[in-house]
């Protein structure tokens, strides 16, 4: 084996593709993520809404490795990049030196300049991110369970999600499904079908990505499902008590951030341009500017199609991007000519609104209603990892379908109902 060593940080679905495309190469590689598991992030507010368990979509990345000897995987947070050692440094202050390194390190939720309302307003990432969204909803009606007082009770029974994205709407939905068709017989001092379901977006309609026929169609089924929609106005607080939209308080226990994202600071490490977002702007190959060892990758970066259009911070493209540099790594250690620019090619874009409601829009077809939901969930039990997890998923869906009922519903973790 050649002594040629590939860093890759991030354990994402570029990062997996990448190191997946390497297999049978002369190359050693590391792979470093602060986490130990790799996370199938389209699916991760199902967690949050209590129709997925964890250990559904999340699965420990050194399992992938485990026949691959010359794959070492790395429980470790990189905190820069020394280029000119051709290092990346870790917290802790170890070095892991490299030939290439590609960093696929993500994003996280962005607050745009309020970073104090994540505590009370937390953003949808991680199985952190869902678990305490998921023990916050599930408190909020065994909290109005036990209070007398209404106004107290109206607040907890009201539910906000800012931002009108996928996330958001997808949020939304279920939180409504949840409060009118799988709760209602288990409480007997609440009627939790008269829950609140607030989507705030500041923008002029949901999904804005999609057609405006597709969009439509969304704000339809989310009315339909008694979600209260507003737009034209964006939150300017967010407190324990409620959120503020535009000018007008709304009292409210559970605010969930679903309006933006902001990426990694690879671009700082790296001391080299970056868009509004934190995205490092790359150059064709997907490199680092000026720097010809080092590729950029996923959410961590700003990548522009031939049109000048963005390409979209969704798995699909992360998985194209780490296919993508895996074929320059090829090429640079057989000798040959590197592939041509990185080309992205939209596959489609898909979104659900509760159970048998979604839109997906593939730009020669565009879907709504069951059908839509039937295809959405079939992509997504295709794009999970192992016969086992598909199939788990797949009996958690039909169950919920047929049954109405969440499976996982249980409260855990450290926050009470007692907390201020």
């Amino acid at each position: 084996m050649q002594d040629y060593h590939v860093v890759i940080v991030g354990g994402g679905f570029g990062g997996l593709q990448l190191a997946n495309d390497l297999k049978d190469v002369p190359v050693r590689i590391t792979l470093i993520d602060r986490r130990n598991h790799h996370l199938f992030q389209p699916l991760l507010y199902q967690v949050a809404t209590t129709l997925l368990a964890t250990s559904e979509i999340a699965w420990p990345i050194r399992s992938f490795f485990r026949d691959r000897p010359e794959v070492t995987t790395l429980l470790a947070e990189v905190v820069g990049v020394d280029s000119e050692a051709h290092q990346v440094q870790l917290k802790g202050g170890q070095t892991i030196a490299y030939d290439t390194l590609v960093l696929a390190t993500g994003a996280t939720h962005a607050y745009f300049g309020h970073d104090e309302w994540e505590p009370v307003a937390p953003g949808l990432k991680t199985l952190e991110d869902a678990t305490t969204i998921r023990r916050r909803v599930l408190l909020a009606f065994e909290q109005a369970e036990l209070e007398s007082d209404p106004a107290v009770r109206d607040a907890l029974l009201t539910f906000t999600i800012v931002g009108a994205g996928p996330t958001g709407v997808e949020l939304a939905g279920i939180i409504s499904e949840l409060a009118r068709t799988t709760l209602p017989k288990e409480f007997r001092n609440i009627d939790t079908s008269k829950a609140k379901i607030i989507l705030v977006e500041a923008g002029p309609r949901v999904l804005a990505a999609f057609a405006e026929d597709l969009s439509a169609y969304a704000l339809k089924a989310l009315e339909a499902l008694g979600v209260d929609v507003r737009f034209g106005k964006p939150v300017t607080l967010c407190s324990a008590e409620g959120v503020t939209i535009g000018d007008s308080f709304v009292p409210c226990r559970t605010i969930v951030w679903a309006a933006g994202v902001e990426a990694s600071p690879a671009a700082k490490w790296l001391d080299i341009p970056a868009d509004r977002a934190g995205r490092a702007v790359v150059d064709k190959e997907l490199r680092a500017p000026g720097k010809e060892d080092i590729f950029i990758i996923g959410d961590t970066a700003s990548v522009l199609r031939e049109d000048g259009s963005p390409v979209p911070g969704i798995a699909p493209a992360a998985k194209q991007q780490g296919d993508y540099v895996a074929k320059v790594i090829k090429a640079k250690l057989a000798g040959k000519p590197a592939p041509g620019p990185f080309r992205y090619r939209h596959q489609g874009s898909l979104a659900t609104i509760g159970k048998s409601a979604a839109i997906i829009d593939f730009g020669w077809i565009k879907l709504r209603g069951w059908l839509a939901w039937w295809v959405w969930g079939l992509a997504h039990i295709y794009f999970l990892i192992g016969t086992r997890w598909r199939i788990a998923v797949a009996w958690s869906w039909l169950w919920i379908y047929i049954s109405r009922q969440h499976s996982a519903r249980l409260i855990t973790q450290k926050e009470t109902m007692h907390e201020d």
